[in-house]
């Protein structure tokens, strides 16, 4: 790259990246902030283009091999530690950040029918719904329906998902128009399925291998009243009285991994039947 090295804070590429770090900014320039070495092969594993890459020297000159896996429209300039620190939201930044172009979708996308989705009712902490993200693509969850909370494209949401924000289907809806999807899926035969501290049924007595929707709510609040209306099922992950309640995040990893404990659970007797029939023949 033959541009000279940018090393002041106050240069405009500087500054409209730091933009990157607000939803209005995003929103504008149609662009999200990757910051960190995972964070960007996350996005070329994943297929996406970064537009431009902003590296120090001694990051460039420790991973030549992922500067060659760039996509030829990708651009990369050397940086500053010190103009790097000024766009990063890490108070250590690895030395890469990179700008990704990104369609956010608007709030009225068409959802369709998913076989398995989560709703996040106002979840406020980025870590929490970063973690949350990652633990639903790691569950085969195909839709997630945000009402209010944190930003899911913001830096540190996408970092806390280790990338699976960028992998996952998201769409946020007004409250009133998420409580109207919610109705309409359950309409629509989807079982709704929602989370309580106490009083719910254990998780594992839900089927689910059908159709579902897991209502999550907020940290401290929970789940909107309208929200818990609309559900089938009222779940509750039992724990010790030791604590009153678990973290969000901490909670819905179980109920995620549900679904595939039974997907396993029901192949397994069938199988064992084949294998003693086979034994015995």
């Amino acid at each position: 790259m033959s541009a000279e090295p940018i090393t002041s804070r106050r240069n405009p590429l500087v500054q409209r990246l730091r933009a990157l770090h607000h939803a209005a900014g995003r929103q504008e320039q149609q662009r999200l902030l990757l910051e960190g070495t995972h964070l960007l092969e996350e996005a070329l594993r994943l297929g996406l283009e970064p537009e431009l890459l902003l590296a120090t020297d001694p990051w460039l000159e420790r991973h030549p091999e992922l500067l060659r896996t760039l996509p030829a429209a990708s651009t990369w300039r050397s940086v500053s530690m010190e103009a790097l620190e000024a766009i990063a939201t890490t108070r250590h930044p690895d030395g890469v950040v990179a700008a990704l172009p990104w369609t956010l979708p608007p709030p009225l996308t068409p959802v369709g029918a998913p076989a398995f989705a989560m709703v996040l009712d106002n979840i406020q902490d980025p870590g929490n719904l970063g973690t949350l993200l990652r633990t639903a693509l790691a569950a085969g969850v195909e839709q997630i329906w945000l009402g209010g909370g944190a930003d899911p494209w913001q830096p540190k949401v996408l970092r806390a998902s280790s990338g699976a924000a960028l992998a996952l289907r998201l769409l946020r809806f007004p409250e009133a128009d998420l409580l109207e999807r919610v109705r309409q899926a359950r309409a629509a035969g989807t079982r709704v399925v929602a989370t309580v501290v106490r009083g719910g049924a254990p998780y594992w007595s839900h089927d689910w291998l059908g159709p579902t929707l897991l209502l999550l709510g907020n940290e401290g609040a929970g789940l909107h009243p309208e929200l818990l209306g609309q559900a089938d099922i009222q779940v509750t992950l039992p724990h010790s009285t030791a604590v009153e309640s678990l973290n969000v995040a901490v909670a819905a990893a179980p109920l995620l991994l549900e679904r595939e404990r039974q997907r396993l659970g029901a192949g397994a007797p069938a199988a064992a039947i084949r294998r003693a029939g086979a034994s015995a023949g």
